[in-house]
Protein backbone atom coordinates (compact mmCIF):
# COMPACT_ATOMS: atom_id res chain seq x y z
CA UNK A 1 0.00 0.00 0.00
CA UNK A 2 1.31 3.43 -0.92
CA UNK A 3 2.20 5.70 1.96
CA UNK A 4 -0.01 8.71 2.58
CA UNK A 5 1.33 12.12 3.51
CA UNK A 6 -0.21 15.32 4.93
CA UNK A 7 -2.19 17.37 2.44
CA UNK A 8 -0.74 20.78 1.58
CA UNK A 9 -2.99 23.65 2.74
CA UNK A 10 -1.81 26.79 0.91
CA UNK A 11 -2.47 30.28 2.20
CA UNK A 12 -1.22 29.85 5.75
CA UNK A 13 1.57 31.57 7.67
CA UNK A 14 4.78 29.98 8.90
CA UNK A 15 4.28 30.29 12.65
CA UNK A 16 7.59 30.56 14.52
CA UNK A 17 8.84 31.44 17.98
CA UNK A 18 11.00 34.38 16.86
CA UNK A 19 14.03 34.92 19.11
CA UNK A 20 14.58 38.68 19.41
CA UNK A 21 16.31 38.80 22.79
CA UNK A 22 18.74 41.71 22.87
CA UNK A 23 17.80 42.84 19.35
CA UNK A 24 16.60 46.32 18.42
CA UNK A 25 12.91 46.61 17.61
CA UNK A 26 11.72 49.97 16.31
CA UNK A 27 8.14 50.94 17.13
CA UNK A 28 6.67 53.94 15.30
CA UNK A 29 3.70 55.27 17.25
CA UNK A 30 2.71 55.47 20.89
CA UNK A 31 -0.98 54.65 21.15
CA UNK A 32 -2.93 51.60 22.31
CA UNK A 33 -1.86 49.34 19.44
CA UNK A 34 1.77 50.34 19.91
CA UNK A 35 1.49 49.63 23.64
CA UNK A 36 0.45 46.04 22.93
CA UNK A 37 3.27 45.57 20.42
CA UNK A 38 5.77 47.00 22.90
CA UNK A 39 4.67 44.64 25.67
CA UNK A 40 4.98 41.63 23.36
CA UNK A 41 8.52 42.65 22.46
CA UNK A 42 9.54 43.32 26.06
CA UNK A 43 8.22 39.91 27.04
CA UNK A 44 10.63 38.51 24.44
CA UNK A 45 13.54 40.54 25.96
CA UNK A 46 13.96 42.80 22.93
CA UNK A 47 15.52 46.26 23.05
CA UNK A 48 12.62 48.52 22.13
CA UNK A 49 12.94 52.02 20.69
CA UNK A 50 9.78 54.08 20.26
CA UNK A 51 9.62 57.01 17.86
CA UNK A 52 6.68 59.28 18.63
CA UNK A 53 6.09 62.84 19.82
CA UNK A 54 5.59 62.87 23.59
CA UNK A 55 2.07 64.21 23.10
CA UNK A 56 1.18 61.01 21.23
CA UNK A 57 2.17 58.58 23.99
CA UNK A 58 -0.68 56.89 25.81
CA UNK A 59 -0.53 56.23 29.54
CA UNK A 60 1.02 52.77 29.27
CA UNK A 61 3.74 53.75 26.81
CA UNK A 62 4.55 56.87 28.85
CA UNK A 63 4.89 54.65 31.92
CA UNK A 64 7.37 52.37 30.18
CA UNK A 65 9.38 55.40 29.03
CA UNK A 66 9.45 56.76 32.58
CA UNK A 67 10.53 53.37 33.93
CA UNK A 68 13.30 53.23 31.29
CA UNK A 69 11.94 49.95 29.96
CA UNK A 70 12.13 51.39 26.46
CA UNK A 71 14.06 54.10 24.61
CA UNK A 72 11.96 57.05 23.49
CA UNK A 73 12.70 59.43 20.61
CA UNK A 74 10.45 62.46 21.02
CA UNK A 75 9.67 63.35 17.41
CA UNK A 76 8.19 62.03 14.19
CA UNK A 77 9.85 59.19 12.31
CA UNK A 78 12.95 59.84 10.21
CA UNK A 79 14.54 57.30 7.83
CA UNK A 80 17.76 56.99 9.83
CA UNK A 81 15.70 55.61 12.74
CA UNK A 82 15.84 52.31 10.87
CA UNK A 83 19.61 52.04 11.40
CA UNK A 84 20.37 48.88 13.36
CA UNK A 85 16.73 47.78 13.61
CA UNK A 86 15.99 44.08 13.11
CA UNK A 87 12.22 44.49 13.25
CA UNK A 88 9.92 47.47 12.65
CA UNK A 89 6.38 47.86 13.98
CA UNK A 90 4.30 50.77 12.73
CA UNK A 91 1.12 51.81 14.54
CA UNK A 92 0.14 55.33 13.45
CA UNK A 93 -3.07 56.78 12.04
CA UNK A 94 -1.40 57.97 8.85
CA UNK A 95 -1.71 55.54 5.91
CA UNK A 96 0.65 57.51 3.66
CA UNK A 97 3.38 57.71 6.30
CA UNK A 98 2.90 54.03 7.19
CA UNK A 99 3.29 52.96 3.56
CA UNK A 100 6.38 55.12 3.16
CA UNK A 101 8.00 53.43 6.17
CA UNK A 102 7.00 50.04 4.75
CA UNK A 103 8.76 50.79 1.48
CA UNK A 104 11.90 51.90 3.33
CA UNK A 105 11.88 48.64 5.28
CA UNK A 106 11.57 46.68 2.04
CA UNK A 107 14.57 48.51 0.60
CA UNK A 108 16.60 47.62 3.69
CA UNK A 109 15.16 44.11 3.99
CA UNK A 110 13.94 44.73 7.52
CA UNK A 111 10.90 42.65 8.56
CA UNK A 112 8.00 44.98 9.27
CA UNK A 113 4.40 44.99 10.44
CA UNK A 114 2.09 47.86 9.54
CA UNK A 115 -0.91 47.75 11.88
CA UNK A 116 -4.26 47.06 10.19
CA UNK A 117 -2.67 46.77 6.72
CA UNK A 118 -2.20 43.02 6.06
CA UNK A 119 -0.76 43.65 2.61
CA UNK A 120 2.08 45.61 4.20
CA UNK A 121 3.08 43.01 6.79
CA UNK A 122 5.88 40.45 6.72
CA UNK A 123 4.27 38.86 9.76
CA UNK A 124 1.13 39.15 11.88
CA UNK A 125 0.59 39.37 15.60
CA UNK A 126 -1.72 36.63 16.82
CA UNK A 127 -3.79 36.42 19.98
CA UNK A 128 -1.50 35.02 22.67
CA UNK A 129 -2.12 33.05 25.85
CA UNK A 130 0.83 33.20 28.26
CA UNK A 131 1.41 31.14 31.38
CA UNK A 132 5.05 31.25 32.36
CA UNK A 133 7.03 29.30 29.72
CA UNK A 134 3.82 28.29 27.95
CA UNK A 135 2.87 30.45 24.96
CA UNK A 136 -0.02 29.65 22.64
CA UNK A 137 -0.76 31.83 19.64
CA UNK A 138 -3.93 31.85 17.58
CA UNK A 139 -3.75 33.45 14.14
CA UNK A 140 -6.45 34.07 11.56
CA UNK A 141 -3.82 35.35 9.09
CA UNK A 142 -5.07 38.89 9.49
CA UNK A 143 -8.68 38.03 8.62
CA UNK A 144 -10.37 38.14 12.04
CA UNK A 145 -8.38 39.46 15.04
CA UNK A 146 -11.43 39.53 17.32
CA UNK A 147 -12.27 35.95 16.39
CA UNK A 148 -8.67 34.94 17.15
CA UNK A 149 -9.04 36.44 20.63
CA UNK A 150 -12.25 34.49 21.25
CA UNK A 151 -10.62 31.23 20.13
CA UNK A 152 -7.59 31.93 22.33
CA UNK A 153 -9.83 32.50 25.35
CA UNK A 154 -11.67 29.25 24.65
CA UNK A 155 -8.39 27.30 24.45
CA UNK A 156 -7.09 28.91 27.65
CA UNK A 157 -10.20 27.80 29.55
CA UNK A 158 -9.50 24.17 28.62
CA UNK A 159 -5.96 24.22 30.03
CA UNK A 160 -5.06 23.22 33.60
CA UNK A 161 -4.51 26.31 35.73
CA UNK A 162 -1.03 25.10 36.67
CA UNK A 163 0.13 24.21 33.16
CA UNK A 164 2.92 26.79 33.21
CA UNK A 165 4.28 25.49 36.52
CA UNK A 166 4.28 21.92 35.26
CA UNK A 167 6.22 22.94 32.14
CA UNK A 168 8.72 24.86 34.29
CA UNK A 169 9.28 21.75 36.39
CA UNK A 170 9.81 19.56 33.33
CA UNK A 171 12.29 22.14 32.03
CA UNK A 172 14.28 21.92 35.27
CA UNK A 173 14.28 18.13 35.05
CA UNK A 174 15.62 18.30 31.49
CA UNK A 175 18.52 20.46 32.67
CA UNK A 176 19.32 17.98 35.45
CA UNK A 177 19.10 15.07 33.02
CA UNK A 178 21.43 16.70 30.52
CA UNK A 179 24.00 17.13 33.30
CA UNK A 180 23.59 13.49 34.35
CA UNK A 181 23.77 12.18 30.77
CA UNK A 182 25.69 14.83 28.79
CA UNK A 183 26.92 12.76 25.85
CA UNK A 184 25.54 13.55 22.41
CA UNK A 185 24.77 9.90 21.78
CA UNK A 186 22.52 9.95 24.86
CA UNK A 187 20.15 12.33 23.06
CA UNK A 188 17.60 9.77 21.75
CA UNK A 189 17.42 7.99 25.11
CA UNK A 190 16.99 11.30 26.95
CA UNK A 191 14.14 12.30 24.65
CA UNK A 192 12.39 8.95 25.04
CA UNK A 193 12.73 9.02 28.82
CA UNK A 194 11.44 12.59 29.10
CA UNK A 195 8.45 11.57 26.99
CA UNK A 196 7.76 8.77 29.46
CA UNK A 197 7.94 11.22 32.36
CA UNK A 198 5.46 13.59 30.69
CA UNK A 199 3.08 10.69 29.98
CA UNK A 200 3.34 9.16 33.47
CA UNK A 201 2.46 12.08 35.72
CA UNK A 202 -0.55 14.36 35.87
CA UNK A 203 -0.23 18.15 35.70
CA UNK A 204 -0.73 18.36 39.46
CA UNK A 205 1.92 15.71 40.12
CA UNK A 206 4.46 17.41 37.88
CA UNK A 207 3.83 20.74 39.62
CA UNK A 208 4.45 19.05 42.98
CA UNK A 209 7.85 17.60 42.08
CA UNK A 210 10.56 18.90 44.40
CA UNK A 211 14.29 19.08 43.70
CA UNK A 212 14.66 15.93 45.80
CA UNK A 213 11.96 14.20 43.74
CA UNK A 214 13.73 15.10 40.51
CA UNK A 215 17.06 13.83 41.83
CA UNK A 216 15.40 10.57 42.87
CA UNK A 217 13.60 10.34 39.54
CA UNK A 218 16.95 10.50 37.74
CA UNK A 219 18.00 7.32 39.58
CA UNK A 220 15.61 5.46 37.28
CA UNK A 221 17.01 6.92 34.07
CA UNK A 222 19.81 4.35 33.52
CA UNK A 223 17.18 1.58 33.39
CA UNK A 224 14.96 3.76 31.18
CA UNK A 225 12.13 3.49 33.73
CA UNK A 226 9.76 6.02 35.31
CA UNK A 227 8.38 5.20 38.77
CA UNK A 228 4.87 5.89 39.99
CA UNK A 229 4.38 9.00 42.08
CA UNK A 230 3.93 6.99 45.28
CA UNK A 231 7.43 5.61 44.79
CA UNK A 232 8.91 9.11 44.58
CA UNK A 233 6.95 10.13 47.67
CA UNK A 234 8.30 7.08 49.52
CA UNK A 235 11.84 8.09 48.61
CA UNK A 236 11.52 11.52 50.20
CA UNK A 237 13.58 12.23 53.28
CA UNK A 238 16.60 10.26 52.11
CA UNK A 239 15.06 6.78 52.15
CA UNK A 240 17.33 4.17 50.61
CA UNK A 241 16.09 3.03 47.23
CA UNK A 242 17.10 -0.59 47.90
CA UNK A 243 15.37 -0.74 51.27
CA UNK A 244 11.91 0.19 50.05
CA UNK A 245 9.53 -2.75 49.73
CA UNK A 246 7.76 -1.28 46.70
CA UNK A 247 10.24 -2.72 44.21
CA UNK A 248 9.87 -6.06 42.50
CA UNK A 249 13.04 -5.86 40.46
CA UNK A 250 11.44 -4.26 37.41
CA UNK A 251 13.40 -1.05 37.91
CA UNK A 252 16.73 -2.83 38.22
CA UNK A 253 16.51 -3.25 41.99
CA UNK A 254 15.56 -6.41 43.87
CA UNK A 255 14.57 -6.27 47.53
CA UNK A 256 15.82 -9.15 49.66
CA UNK A 257 17.92 -10.68 46.94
Amino acid sequence: MAKTFPTVQPGGSLILAWQIKGKKVLVVGGGEVAAGRILNCLNADARVTVVCPKSGLNEEVAFRVAEKQITHINRLFEPHDLDGAEMVLVAVDDPAASSAIWRLCKERRIPANIADVPAECDFYFGSIHRDGPLQIMVSTNGKGPRLAAAIRQFIARQLPKNAGNAIETIGQLRVKLRKAAPKQEDGPKRMLWMSKVSDTYSWEEMCGLTDEDMDNLLLFYPANKVPAMDVLIALRGGNDLKKLDVFDGSFGFSVGA
